[in-house]
């Protein structure tokens, strides 16, 4: 495809549509049709800077005016305008990241209720009148923005999880520049054009795209970005939160996981094998909450495996944007050569498999087959580290006590889930997981008012719910004398 024929696309920086300054751009790829489809620039630090300097003049020009009454309706506005296009942005979700139409569909379509839930947050955002141990001093707090957010966005939900970002630090009076994955460039681009049609003020949301680690780390290292909120692998969050440190900015980070799914004897076997399948091949493994790790009790350890197998060996591969589609490809080449070489470590250290296995032979191109894997142990490459693809690895226990020692038998500790009858089980089990979130009988839900982060290496903060918005604030405490009064200046007041 020559790149007369690519989708042209411009960066957004203080409202307007621009060129990287240098004039490069790179393409992005359609994973299931295996060949460019859309053209983006390449920025360097001097975009970098004028998105931020656009950013921070916003902070403190019409933006930081507002009331947050004013704030919310804005984010009213733009709900209700991604509500409206929510399947053209589906669509686009779909042709740069190779996941179904119907899944990204799903996900649009719910995507505004994050900026109505913020938006009932923005104007909420209160202070405390707080009693003085002095009786001449009225001491009360307040709530201010950060300041310029850093959001760095992965490629496997690329809007949603900028929502988790955008919608509170949006709510709390902040202005962000995005960096989205330069796999999945396009979507934070159009969603800036809704932006601007909701009547945010120009600054306020920024879109910066870039080819490999370079843009990225431009907009971390900036003396001017106040907090990086960060969603990606674990290897990386940990230099961001480097770069971070180095001048004491604040990190939201959202990390990688292994999460497990834990089934007990008395468990319902079809609901828990539906959720396995939900957990570990829904989005074809590509999401940090995947339940990639399949703990279940001994005596039914054949029968559950025999109906996961059986259910993950239906599951039709092929095209995303095509309904029937229960999977589609990985969503690029990277990512498909780590999953292969993983699969094909687990089999040189003796991983049996109960289904898949490798790539797809027949439809080729960034396919792998929904893999089981039987027969390994808790220090097994495949089984202590995050795949990021389709791949279950499964593991016997006899007691209740040991299941909970598997599952916490990681690094990780992003998500989890409990399957039993016994409701005392379920809750005591669950409360002794060492993990941000936990299903009982159930996975792979989420929602605008629930926190979501991890513990361990998944990450540090909770996005979602009142606790997101407090990250993207300040608190301010404020001492007013009360008399007029005079005191020792070389004593404590």
């Amino acid at each position: 495809m020559s790149t007369a024929q690519l989708d042209h696309y411009q960066m957004v920086i203080n409202g307007a549509r621009v060129d990287a300054r240098s004039g490069a751009r790179f393409d992005t790829l359609d994973p299931y049709a295996q060949r460019p489809w859309a053209s983006v620039p390449d920025a360097d630090a001097a975009d970098v800077d004028a998105a931020v300097a656009a950013a921070k003049a916003a902070l403190r020009g019409p933006w930081g005016e507002l009331t947050g009454f004013q704030r919310a309706a804005l984010l009213r506005r733009l709900g209700d305008l991604i509500a409206r296009d929510a399947q053209r942005l589906a669509r686009l979700e779909t042709r740069d990241s190779g996941k179904l139409l119907r899944e990204m569909s799903g996900q649009l379509s719910y995507i505004p209720q994050w900026f109505y839930y913020y938006s009932g947050l923005a104007d909420k955002l209160e202070g405390a009148a707080i009693p003085s141990d002095k009786p001449n001093f009225f001491a009360y707090t307040r709530r201010e923005p950060v300041g310029v957010v850093a959001a760095i966005v992965p490629w496997n939900s690329p809007l949603l999880l900028l929502t988790w970002k955008l919608a509170p630090a949006l709510a709390a009076g902040c202005t962000v520049v995005v960096k989205p994955s330069d796999h999945t460039p396009v979507t934070a681009i159009e969603l800036a054009a809704l932006v601007e049609e909701a009547g945010f003020p120009p600054g306020v949301l920024n879109v910066v795209t870039g080819f490999g680690p370079a843009t990225g780390k431009a907009l971390t290292a900036h003396p001017d970005v106040a907090k990086i909120a960060f969603t990606g692998s674990t290897a990386t969050g940990i230099s961001v939160a480097h770069a971070a440190a180095d001048r004491l900015a604040g990190v939201l980070l959202e990390l990688g996981g292994k999460s497990a799914q834990l089934v007990f004897a008395d468990a319902d076997l079809d609901a828990a094998a539906n959720g396995v399948i939900a957990g570990v091949f829904a989005a074809s493994g590509q999401t940090c909450m995947a339940g990639a790790r399949l703990l279940v009790h001994r005596s039914i350890h054949d029968e559950l495996v025999a109906k996961v197998v059986a259910r993950a060996e239906s599951i039709t591969l092929g095209d995303p944007a095509e309904p029937a589609t229960e999977m589609g490809p990985l969503a690029n080449a990277p990512q498909f050569e780590k999953v292969s070489a993983m699969l094909a470590t687990a089999l040189a250290d003796g991983a049996t498999v109960a289904t898949g296995g490798g790539p797809d032979p027949e439809l080729g191109g960034f396919f792998v087959r929904p893999t089981v894997l039987t027969g390994v142990t808790p220090s097994t490459e495949i089984v202590c580290e995050e795949v990021f693809g389709p791949v279950l690895a499964v593991l016997p226990f006899d007691t209740e006590e040991e299941a909970i020692e598997l599952a916490n038998s990681t690094r990780y500790g992003l998500a989890g889930a409990v399957w039993t009858k016994d409701i005392h089980r379920g809750h005591r089990v669950a409360h002794q997981l060492r993990a941000g979130t936990v299903w009982i009988n159930a996975y792979r839900t989420v929602g605008p008012n629930v926190p979501f982060g991890g513990y361990n290496h998944s990450g540090l903060g909770r996005e979602n719910g009142i606790e997101a918005v407090y990250e993207y604030t300040e608190t301010k405490s404020i001492w007013v004398e009360l008399t007029g009064a005079t005191r020792d200046p070389f004593t404590i007041g």
